[in-house]
């Protein structure tokens, strides 16, 4: 893949992640861990051939700050370095959960 070429993702990426760690990478934050919590594909819409069908992952942050929805970069041992657009969804005594949807 060419330098600064963004990886295509695809639900088979993550669904055997569940309960592993991604870290938010970021100069502004800590580093924060996030436990993959859940990996589903979502239903499939009518679209060109080649689409990837759509899929929705859920990760869990014990740090008890709720970040902004953004791109964030996240670090994972086997995969590395991935760029993943996060959406704080709730807040419990575990932590924050954070969804992430590819269509």
């Amino acid at each position: 893949m060419p330098q600064g070429a963004e990886r295509v993702l695809v639900f088979e990426d993550f669904a055997d992640k569940v309960g592993e760690v991604f870290v938010i990478g970021e100069q502004e934050f800590p580093a924060i861990p996030l436990t993959l919590t859940e990996a589903e594909p979502l239903p499939a819409r009518t679209g060109p051939n080649g689409m990837r069908p759509p899929f929705s992952l859920i990760f869990l942050g014990k740090d008890p700050r709720v970040l902004p929805q953004r791109l964030y970069r996240l670090e994972h041992e086997e995969m590395g370095t991935l760029t993943i657009f996060l959406v704080p969804v709730g807040k419990d005594a575990e932590g924050v959960l954070y969804q992430a949807v590819f269509n």
